[in-house]
């Protein structure tokens, strides 16, 4: 099974036009690998990205002892969960990528990226605007922040948006591959 194409493409050359009327059929254009997309440096590091600011955002507030009594911070602990294993299977893949010399332009892969990307993104940025809501009623309106752990919490919803930061670009380029085949 073909799912990947080598990182260099050999040049062809076109033939002189036949002069005996046959149709010449053009050669098959690939899309320029732009940073960012599957098997790329660009991409590696937007997964590192997410990944790690995915785990910050678990650790953090995982590590509150009453998060579990609000379902918006149960969420968020659950999406940055599934987008750090996300980003860190996608992160390993990238690597075996890079090391062989393949890039990831297959439809099939791309398109569950692309999906996967989509997902998991929607995810966490649904869970850090429900936690920063909480967060803000907490600390603002309710003026709880001293029998809370305010500080921990909107550390983990920051961490938490900048982990969905990081995700878009992803998602957009993998989203732009798909289309534009």
């Amino acid at each position: 099974m073909n799912v990947s194409h080598p990182s260099v493409h050999p040049v062809e050359v076109a033939p002189l036009p036949p002069t005996d009327g046959r149709v010449i059929v053009p050669p098959i254009v690939r899309m320029k690998v732009i940073q960012g997309m599957p098997g790329t440096i660009g991409g590696l590091s937007l997964r590192f990205c997410q990944f790690a600011y995915a785990v910050v955002s678990l650790v953090v507030m995982s590590t509150t002892s009453d998060f579990p009594s609000v379902t918006a911070f149960c969420y968020l602990v659950a999406a940055v969960a599934l987008q750090s294993l996300w980003s860190l299977s996608l992160a390993i893949l990238d690597i075996h990528a890079l090391l062989v010399g393949r890039t990831l332009q297959n439809y099939r892969i791309v398109s569950l990226f692309s999906i996967g990307d989509g997902v998991t993104s929607t995810l966490t940025f649904a869970a850090a605007c429900a936690s920063a809501g909480i967060t803000v009623l907490i600390g603002n309106d309710l003026g709880l922040c001293a029998q809370n752990h305010c500080k921990q919490f909107e550390t983990a919803t920051a961490m938490a948006f900048l982990s969905w930061f990081t995700a878009l670009p992803s998602f957009l380029l993998n989203f732009w591959s798909l289309s534009s085949r």
